[in-house]
């Protein structure tokens, strides 16, 4: 008789699924945003912005053209990435300092991919350097009012920042059903 003993390997560091946005310096966030469901990591100008699952880079802009005199919700964020994660969910970093070289659309990105600094463009400047942070689906090109979030980031930025893959797929899922692709723009 022929006895057959099969063992299962696993890899030991398997790549995350998920990492947190900033990487490489100390930085804060809340629970909550002022005024829509996102939130600002604050960090020390510079600090590396990165891709926080695999996906796709969805939207870029490279220069800042937000103007305070004459205020564009399109252009609040001043330089931004937003990349649509292997999951479906967009995930959006805004007031960078500067796009990382060879972010663009279309680009694949991984987990801990750079994307981009650590700044204060856009609606941000003079304001304490950060990334503000949100998750949302995806939309056509410039719907900046879903683009900027719609779920509250900070479960699954505490999830991230314990080292847990906990994705936040199903919530966007729901509230995509429940509001439609592109919602009325919010009235301030």
């Amino acid at each position: 008789a022929v006895c057959l003993i099969f063992t299962l390997i696993s890899p030991a560091n398997a790549a995350p699924i998920y990492t947190f946005p900033v990487v490489g310096c100390t930085y804060t966030y809340a629970r909550y945003h002022h005024d829509y469901p996102a939130n600002d990591i604050l960090a020390k100008k510079g600090c590396k912005f990165v891709a926080v699952t695999g996906g796709v880079v969805d939207e870029v802009r490279k220069v800042d053209t937000y103007n305070y005199k004459k205020p564009t919700g399109d252009t609040k964020g001043g330089l931004f990435v937003s990349i649509v994660g292997d999951d479906g969910v967009r995930y959006y970093g805004s007031h960078l300092k500067k796009v990382a070289d060879g972010i663009d659309v279309g680009v694949r990105v991984e987990a801990g991919t750079l994307l981009g600094y650590v700044g204060d463009s856009g609606d941000a400047r003079g304001t304490a350097p950060h990334v503000h942070f949100g998750i949302s689906w995806p939309t056509r090109a410039n719907i900046w009012w879903v683009r900027r979030g719609e779920v509250y980031p900070w479960r699954y930025l505490d999830s991230w920042k314990a080292g847990k893959d906990r994705s936040p797929a199903s919530e966007v899922t729901a509230l995509l059903a429940k509001k439609g692709e592109v919602p009325p723009i919010p009235k301030k």
